[in-house]
């Protein structure tokens, strides 16, 4: 955004005051905020801390924070109470803010000569993902969400999407085009799946959204832009994709309007599948574009000239001619600039040939792109030098940023040139589908932006967090969202010691040892895979071993799951291993324990601390869920033995594993199901509304998408969740039901009864989905103790 268009700096200065308010309320005297020029902070943005002189007047400010904006400002006051008092900032579901260590105020240390000044090395600090809306933020009320824009504030973001309550925008824009809100029911997923229909892979699922859901989530992003522009951010607004409701069709038989094939549905069926795309050269594309825009422009004013859109979501075009490549880039770009002459086009990079461990099995995947890109192949050879400068050359310099999305496991800047020229933003996806596991990158995080913004001809201008979901991992967030400030090299080793200062609010040999482990282990994976959690307990292998008298491979079997041409899960895969599905393990387990052993040593020095139970249960779990991997190996090893009591043995202590999991979650808040429940029918305005989000809320963290009465959805545990109440009531019948039907064929040298395995288990899933059991949203338990006790149990000698 133009500075001429940004708020007022008396604005952003009370945007900023009330973020501190709502963050240290006693200390709202204390720091006198102060928009200022960039030519002041050397012609880019920075903050700048400085002592405030203030004659030691009681109750008058200590300290004077300036920045650019109040994004700035903001980012300053956390930096400040870092580093020079020991606070920690994280979500409240992660452990929440430790401010002990900040002095009263009249006491607050001082900074050095003129102060700190702090520049950014490139303009840009990008968050979200387009699916983050569905996976962490559909339930949010206004409450929540202001919460997360003073987070992102705090860390500095300044460019944020800005996704809530487009589907209101559309329905006045197709309204112009004759599509009726009865035609839109179809169009439009349920509230917890629109980030899919949003991007044309399903429609319907989930829905019919009810107009109250339409009206207050416009509301909502009304609030939500208020606040993002009051704080000086620049947020990011959709335009439009060529995804259109099937309607169009009809009202536009002549119209370019292909229907896609099948996105993930067991057996393609159309009512969820098969969504419709206008062609960007169609004269059509660029007068819905335009409206869509305009619409916004109504509702909104000018908030923005940065549009994100995504076309041929895991679909290729028709053709990889470079000259039609360019036409369809051109078309895109056409209707935004309609819509607003000064469009930017946000657009995800361009991707390949990235391995992933999916359910232990190595595929490279062969897709352009994960979750909002604009074109996809399932061709790794697809794109080539001529058709990724087609599509990045086909738009006027400067009108389109690249997101390299996935930049800290495989960055495309390397081999493509710096995107051959076109402005981009280096981004850590680190998160699908939101899932609970504890892992990191922190050297490629705290090196690999520093490396492409410094190498030969690059067009870095930013950095970026695109996670699938947030609220887990608070230390990789808060070393990922430094690295806007940072213009050399972390030394990561020192960093992660001050976090386990500030994080716990005091300075503690233990917790400093067992944090130096899991910088070497869990928080520094290096093998170039993603990480998508597959524990067998949240994601237990639809997999029959079969009997063999005498096998070389002792979890030998036979996959059962749908082909990797079959299951997209939002990427395409190519197999390269058969085996047994086994989860990523990137690390020594046995280091770990270690770590865990050092933190239950602080625990009698750390009472009381939220950080410190979060990130104790958070451990605990992250141990015994990869103990209970070992054990559910060694069942199948005992079954393939034909040992029946080791394998009763095994199989049981896999379901004592899963009780005693969930008793400890349970302790821990940021660790429950019911919120998340709780949440959904808060939003509800009338039972069947009720009924309705509950569905949806459940139904996304379990089977996900459809099912038949013997086959599980494809995308079933995509969004799995270590959560108490979902692991006793969800996960664990499951592994009961499955190992009743193994030890009963084993005792009876039957084969496994998989059908009806398969229909016990779906019928079991389908009622759990459209249950109303209430569960809770209070932590029980002393987790501390849980965490001991359970320690004693499964990990002394």
């Amino acid at each position: 955004m133009a500075e001429s268009q940004r708020s007022s700096p008396s604005v952003q200065e009370a945007a900023v005051k009330g973020v501190l308010q709502r963050l240290l309320p006693s200390h709202s005297s204390s720091f006198e905020f102060r928009v200022i020029s960039k030519d002041l902070c050397g012609g880019v943005s920075c903050f700048w801390i400085k002592n405030f002189n203030n004659s030691g007047v009681i109750g008058s400010p200590e300290m004077l924070i300036e920045g650019a904006t109040a994004v700035e400002i903001a980012a300053g006051l956390h930096w400040y109470i870092k580093y020079w008092c020991g606070a920690h900032v994280s979500w409240d579901k992660t452990g929440g803010t430790q401010i002990v260590s900040i002095p009263d105020p009249g006491l607050l240390p001082r900074v050095q000569g003129n102060g700190v000044m702090v520049q950014r090395p490139v303009p840009w600090s990008y968050y979200q993902n387009v699916v983050t809306s569905s996976y962490s933020y559909v339930w949010w009320d206004w409450e929540r969400w202001e919460k997360e824009i003073d987070w992102m504030a705090l860390q500095g973001v300044n460019l944020p999407l800005a996704f809530t309550g487009q589907e209101s925008v559309w329905q006045k824009v197709f309204k112009g085009f004759n599509i009726s809100k009865e035609e839109l029911d179809d169009f439009f997923g349920g509230p917890a799946f629109l980030a899919w229909a949003r991007m044309g892979n399903l429609h319907g699922w989930g829905g019919p959204l009810p107009q109250s859901w339409l009206d207050e989530q416009l509301a909502l992003q009304k609030c939500i832009l208020s606040r993002m522009l009051e704080l000086g951010m620049t947020p990011v607004l959709p335009s439009f994709s060529g995804n259109v409701p099937a309607a169009l069709k009809k009202r536009f038989p002549a119209a370019n309007i292909t229907r896609l094939g099948d996105w993930n549905t067991v057996n393609g069926d159309t009512r969820w599948c098969c969504t419709f795309l206008l062609d960007p050269s169609d004269p059509l594309f660029i007068e819905i574009g335009q409206a869509f825009i305009q619409q916004q422009f109504k509702e909104y004013g000018v908030v923005t000239h940065i549009y994100n859109c995504d076309t041929f979501n895991e679909n290729s075009p028709p053709t990889d001619d470079p000259t039609y490549i360019s036409s369809l880039g051109a078309g895109v770009y056409e209707a935004m600039h309609k819509g607003d002459r000064h469009a930017v086009w946000l657009m995800q990079r361009i991707q390949c040939d990235t391995p992933e461990l999916v359910d232990g099995v190595l595929f490279v995947k062969v897709l352009c792109s994960i979750c909002h890109g604009w074109l996809f192949s399932s061709d790794s050879s697809f794109w080539k030098p001529p058709q990724m400068k087609a599509l990045l050359h086909s738009v006027p310099y400067g009108k389109m940023i690249v997101l390299d999305l996935f930049a800290d496991v495989n960055p495309i800047w390397k081999r493509s040139s710096h995107f051959y020229g076109t402005p981009y933003i280096w981004c850590m996806l680190h998160n699908f589908g939101g899932n609970i596991e504890m892992y990191g990158t922190f050297d490629t995080v705290s090196a690999g932006p520093i490396d492409a913004h410094v190498s030969p001809n690059s067009t870095m201008i930013g950095v970026g967090m695109c996670m699938e979901g947030i609220e887990q991992n608070p230390v990789v967030y808060e070393q990922m969202s430094e690295m806007a400030f940072w213009n050399e090299k972390v030394k990561v080793e020192e960093w992660v010691r001050n976090y386990s200062h500030r994080r716990y609010g005091k300075r503690i040999k233990q917790i400093e040892a067992a944090w130096d482990i899991l910088y070497h282990t869990i928080y520094n994976c290096t093998d170039g895979i993603a990480d998508h959690n597959n524990d067998y307990i949240v994601e237990l292998p639809d997999f029959v071993p079969t009997l063999k008298s005498n096998t070389q491979n002792a979890i030998g079997g036979q996959m059962i799951k749908a082909s990797s041409s079959e299951r997209i899960r939002r990427f395409s895969f190519r197999e390269t291993s058969s085996d047994l599905p086994r989860p990523h393990l990137w690390y020594s387990p046995g280091k770990v324990i270690h770590a865990l052993k050092l933190f239950l040593d602080a625990g009698d020095l750390l009472i009381g601390s939220l950080t410190y139970r979060y990130d104790l249960v958070d451990l605990t779990r992250q141990v015994l869920s990869k103990l209970a991997n070992q054990v559910y190996v060694d069942a199948l090893t005992a079954y393939h033995s034909k040992h029946v009591e080791e394998l009763n043995v095994q199989s049981q202590k896999f379901i004592e594993l899963i009780k005693d999991i969930d008793m400890l979650l349970a302790s821990e808040d940021g660790f429950l199901l019911g919120p998340w429940l709780e949440s959904a029918k808060n939003l509800a305005r009338s039972p069947g509304q009720l009924r309705q989000y509950e569905w949806n809320a459940r139904t996304q963290v379990t089977m996900w998408y459809d099912n038949t009465n013997t086959n599980q959805s494809k995308l079933h545990d995509y969004a799995n969740k270590f959560w108490s109440s979902l692991l006793r009531s969800y996960y664990l019948p499951r592994a009961s039901t499955y190992f009743d039907h193994l030890l009963k064929s084993l005792r009876e040298n039957q084969s496994f009864p998989l059908e009806k395995w398969r229909r016990e288990w779906i019928s079991y899933s389908n009622n759990w989905q459209s249950g109303t059991e209430l569960y809770s949203v209070k932590a029980q338990g002393d987790a501390f103790k849980i965490s001991k006790d359970l320690f004693k149990k499964y990990l002394e000698p």
